[in-house]
């Protein structure tokens, strides 16, 4: 009996002990990642304009959304700017889950757009990416005129293969003639070599920066999750339609300035045909008197007698 008392009395102190060790343990483990956490978003500069909330469960990071909804506003607004004076802004999204919502969204509004592999040059040697659309519409006109009748089978192939090619890398910026006014990237991590030409050629950036990211990179980071497909849809169709009220406003500015030069020419044409008609009457009236009494005598001169 004293030996099973003993024992059970052991069994518990065991365990006391070892859910104390064990706790401490996850203590420990706790501060650890909170240390690692703080030395990651310092090392990438995020804790300067982001309220990053220590992981509480699983590692995850809660973004504080005022800041979020503010920097939205920011980006939008100059994003507008940029699509009212009529120049472009390239989309870039590469990775699986933004890249079919960056291309439908973005075909509404007719801007550039790169989802396959960003192809390396494209801003900072943009003549030579022209030289491959060209080409591309070399091939097609080919095709328009009747060209690939007296080649072989074997060539047509190849050249179909090299149109297929070239529309997967160049299709969605054939309209691209000159480089983009800015850049809005989604994972500025996976699109460093995008970012590193934009600011090469001092173009604007525009992106959804996570917390793995260094916002500094960026002229305009949106402090977002870029892997959740419904966090990129929503903030790409903000983005959109900041471009729609843009290119809206600038369609307004050339109506109003067509309106504006049509009556500054019909008052020009009235104070043409008004002036005209001064003179014609003026000479009418001169006609008349004419007629009615000749010429007309001199006024005498008459000097008062003294």
């Amino acid at each position: 009996m004293l030996v099973s008392n003993l024992a059970s009395v052991s069994i518990r102190l065991f365990k006391e002990r070892g859910n104390k060790k064990c706790q401490q343990e996850h203590h420990l483990t706790n501060y650890l990642n909170q240390v690692h956490t703080l030395v990651t978003l310092k090392a990438n500069g995020i804790q300067q304009w982001l309220h990053i909330f220590m992981p509480k469960k699983n590692g995850i990071h809660i973004i504080d959304l005022n800041k979020t909804v503010a920097k939205i506003d920011e980006a939008a607004d100059a994003l507008k700017q940029i699509a009212r004076s009529g120049r472009k802004v390239l989309f870039v999204a590469t990775k699986k889950q933004a890249k079919d919502i960056v291309a439908e969204k973005v075909k509404t509004v007719n801007m550039p757009y790169v989802t396959e592999r960003w192809p390396g040059g494209m801003l900072t040697n943009f003549a030579t990416i022209r030289k491959s659309v060209r080409r591309m519409s070399q091939i097609d006109k080919m095709f328009a005129d009747g060209t690939f009748a007296n080649v072989s089978k074997r060539e047509r192939l190849q050249f179909s293969r090299e149109r297929a090619k070239l529309e997967t890398q160049f299709g969605s910026v054939a309209d691209l003639t000159r480089l983009p006014a800015a850049l809005f990237i989604v994972d500025i991590t996976k699109e460093h070599i995008a970012v590193a030409e934009a600011k090469r050629l001092n173009i604007p950036t525009f992106a959804i920066v996570d917390t793995n990211s260094n916002p500094n990179l960026v002229d305009y980071a949106v402090p977002a999750n870029d892997d959740a497909s419904t966090s990129i849809a929503y903030i790409i169709e903000l983005m959109v339609n900041a471009v729609k009220e843009g290119l809206s406003d600038r369609k307004m500015d050339k109506e109003a300035n067509t309106e504006e030069g049509d009556t500054k020419e019909l008052s020009a044409n009235e104070a043409e045909e008004l002036a005209e008609g001064i003179v014609i009457k003026g000479a009418t009236k001169a006609a008349d008197d004419e007629d009615k009494g000749g010429a007309k005598k001199p006024r005498r001169r008459v000097i008062a007698k003294k």
